[in-house]
């Protein structure tokens, strides 16, 4: 996928209102550049600004800029031996960054050491803001390519889950049937895994982020698995539930219940419609159920490089839906000592509704 990063930049500095915005390795830093680097304990920030792209960074690394010319970057590299405080201190004084510049940080991912960092370069803007939530504004919007990539991971997860699913037999262990699944997708070729591929069973799928572990699987109970492979940095996050004997009436009621609101929220989502609105119609329909109690977290989120991104579906989030955003839809019901089920789908938003990327069959 060639991506214009020269057009994410602009975008960047025409939509958040800061003289010069910071970002740290990390999905933003990936998202606007293109350059992935560890958080670890080398500093290293990309400062955004109206005169284009400067860098602070080890000179270990410098190789990943001199790569990059389509970058233009402006570069204040620092080593091991001398240590950084001199690279702030250009690179400060060159973007004057000053008690009249206001600074872009993401607050959620830049840590107080990248900030000391500046404040030893003799930083001292007028104000810090905190500019997070508008890095993942631009981001819940994907282009066709983000979202080709995508369907493209939910793809070969979806077929590695059916070869799994068919191998799997009672009395197999959760780590057995989870490293099944992740062999599966390597070899089917994804890159990576989004998170570790969950596998529940039993009692242990009524937790909904419970562990992954050695309980065996028994027949007439739950099987819950929540996975996704990685295509270019860009997740598949898919779950289904599934009974390998002959499960009660009890679950097949859940199981019901939990499907059912899947499909009520697919059906109502569309551009103008609210989060809100969405999280309502599925948990509406498990309230009528019974088991309105027993769904504890928000319906959905958006996915992306993050995995777990803008929009937020939830009950309190009344931001409406609009064309080319992602996000998963998973209603779940879990029970104490019975089990949970959880049904979870990728879709896109359209111009009048949304579009499923995900096909795997909704069945028992």
């Amino acid at each position: 996928m060639k991506i214009n990063y020269d057009a994410r930049l602009k975008k960047l500095i025409d939509s958040v209102d800061a003289d010069v915005i910071a970002l740290v390795p990390g999905p933003n830093m990936e998202y606007f550049t293109g350059l992935h680097f560890h958080l670890s304990e080398r500093p290293t920030i990309a400062f955004v600004h109206r005169d284009g792209l400067s860098m602070v960074i080890p000179q270990l690394e410098m190789t990943k800029l001199t790569n990059r010319p389509d970058l233009e970057v402006q570069s204040f590299g620092w080593s091991d031996s001398d240590g950084y405080e001199s690279a702030f201190q250009n690179a400060v004084s060159v973007m004057s960054i000053d008690t009249s510049a206001q600074l872009g940080v993401d607050g959620m991912t830049m840590r107080v050491f990248e900030w000391l960092g500046l404040a030893s370069g003799g930083a001292k803007v007028k104000d810090a803001v905190d500019v997070g939530q508008e890095l993942l504004r631009i981001r819940s919007f994907k282009t066709p390519d983000e979202i080709a990539l995508m369907q493209a991971a939910i793809d070969l997860s979806e077929e590695a889950l059916k070869r799994t699913i068919e191998w799997a037999q009672i009395g197999m262990t959760e780590l057995e049937i989870a490293k099944k699944l992740t062999d599966e997708m390597s070899n089917l070729g994804t890159e990576g895994l989004a998170f570790g591929s969950l596998v529940l069973t039993g009692d242990n799928s009524a937790l909904p982020h419970g562990s992954t572990g050695t309980r065996k699987l028994g027949a007439n109970e739950f099987l819950l698995i929540d996975f996704g492979g990685k295509k270019q940095g860009y997740p598949a996050d898919i779950t289904r539930t599934f009974c390998l004997d002959e499960p009660t009436e009890q679950m097949r009621e859940i199981y019901e219940a939990v499907l059912q609101a899947n499909l009520a929220a697919q059906a109502i989502a569309k551009p103008g419609v609210t989060c809100h609105e969405v999280d309502k119609a599925a948990r509406d329909v498990i309230t009528e159920a019974g088991y309105g109690d027993y769904f504890t977290h928000r319906l959905g989120h958006g996915l992306g490089l993050s995995g777990h991104e803008l929009p937020n579906i939830a009950e309190n989030n009344h931001v409406e839906l609009e064309e080319n955003m992602v996000f998963t839809i998973e209603p779940g019901i879990y029970v104490p000592n019975v089990g949970g089920v959880r049904i979870e789908d990728d879709v896109v938003v359209t111009a009048d509704g949304i579009r499923s990327l995900t096909s795997f069959p909704r069945d028992l």
